[in-house]
């Protein structure tokens, strides 16, 4: 399991996927490979080299919002880590949900406005 507060998977969020791919195929090397998510548009995966390090997803910002990159940190129990987001200042922007097989998740933001993910991974 990776370690409380640490990064662990980064998301590209863009409406061209076919265009980052083939940016970042010829820039840094990664190779693709895609999933299904409950009949929304295909999840890519990045993978650089053996691992897989992150992912490219579309429609899930909200309209007009520019092409970025969005991270998520491990915590230990994502319920209890929003919370104290609120109490030191921050805020929760998504409550916590679950995805099967992948963990525990809560969209938060810090003190600045800065949003991030947070997760307690599942057991793998």
């Amino acid at each position: 399991m990776p370690a409380h507060g640490t990064f662990v998977w980064f998301e590209l969020h863009t409406d061209d996927v076919a265009k980052a791919k083939d940016f970042y195929g010829k820039a840094l090397g990664w190779t693709f490979s895609e999933m299904t998510m409950g009949g929304g548009p295909p999840y890519t995966l990045i993978h650089a080299g053996d691992s897989m390090i992150g992912g490219i997803v579309t429609g899930m910002a909200p309209p007009g919002t520019p092409p970025h990159w969005f991270d998520y940190i491990e915590v230990d129990n994502v319920d209890q880590r929003a919370k104290a987001f609120e109490t030191a200042g921050g805020a929760v922007l998504r409550p916590p949900f679950d995805i099967p097989e992948v963990g525990r998740i809560a969209i938060v933001a810090d003190s600045s406005g800065a949003p991030m993910g947070i997760i307690t991974s599942a057991q793998r």
